[in-house]
């Protein structure tokens, strides 16, 4: 039912096989897209992410709506406004 194919790793572009068996395997589990990146460089990925548990780091900004001080866990560009966690729920719901 499954043959082997050819992709190209969107990080390295390098060629790498994706397997009939990891083909399924990824419909096994109801996986829609094939992988973008092979093995090394998913690996690679998987090792830069910090450890489950590890706390954030945090920035100060301050809130375009209320003007308070706040933390959020990215880095606040000049372009774009940045909300307290108050005014950020009230402004989704």
């Amino acid at each position: 039912m499954y043959e082997d194919k050819t992709l190209v790793c969107k990080d390295c572009g390098n060629e790498f096989i994706f397997s009939a068996g990891e083909q399924a395997f990824y419909a096994e589990k109801g996986f829609q897209n094939e992988p973008t990146r092979c093995r090394d460089c998913r690996q690679a990925r998987k090792a830069a992410r910090p450890a489950p548990g590890t706390p954030r780091e945090m920035h100060d900004a301050i809130c375009a709506e209320c003007g308070k001080p706040t933390q959020v866990p990215f880095l606040p560009r000049e372009d774009r406004p940045v909300y307290c966690s108050e005014c950020f729920a009230a402004r989704r719901g």
